[in-house]
């Protein structure tokens, strides 16, 4: 394991799961908030974006968490492992909402500085407009996914829990190439 990608869809618990498992592997985290957004809530436009994450494809180790689907297949292409967090519209709404309610007024880890948390309306609109095309294009992606890739379709908090119990197990038994910290 020394190339994450991690997808879902939007309070599918991306962020969270790369920072645990960064935490466990020590590989550095990569989101994509980061990427997409300037500070101040300025979009950065598409080509940026995707100079951008091929830059970060290139480095020998991360865990990328997100979008920018134009560049999913070159970095599928550079992962050895891709986890899909599947999980429900009315869980990820219930997150986005818990999110903002508790983070509200100030800037999360996983976007740059000066984006305060906020209700978006489009961004709502955004979750509920791509709901079925998104999921379709992720799946898509697993069903693709080469068959030396180390893919983990993820649907629940305890399937998520049991894969980074397993992921510290063998980081315990040196199983996974990474160096012990």
């Amino acid at each position: 394991m020394q190339r994450v990608m991690i997808i879902g869809q939007p309070g599918s618990g991306k962020s969270t799961l790369a920072r645990s498992l960064g935490a466990i592997t020590h590989l550095p985290v990569v989101h994509i908030d980061h990427i997409h957004w300037k500070p101040g809530w300025v979009e950065r436009d598409r080509d940026e974006k995707t100079r951008l994450c091929r830059a970060v494809h290139a480095g020998p180790q991360w865990i990328f968490e997100g979008g920018h689907s134009v560049t999913w297949q070159d970095r599928l292409e550079q992962a050895d492992t891709l986890i899909w967090l599947d999980v429900g519209l009315t869980k990820r709404v219930a997150r986005v909402v818990l999110r903002t309610l508790k983070d509200y007024g100030r800037t999360r880890p996983d976007v740059p500085a000066n984006c305060p948390e906020r209700f978006d309306a489009e961004f709502y609109a955004f979750i509920w407009r791509t709901r079925h095309s998104s999921r379709a294009k992720m799946k898509a992606l697993v069903e693709g996914a080469p068959a030396e890739k180390d893919v983990h379709h993820l649907r629940s908090n305890g399937q998520v829990a049991e894969f980074l119990t397993d992921v510290a197990r063998a980081m315990q038994a040196g199983a996974l190439g990474l160096p012990h910290r």
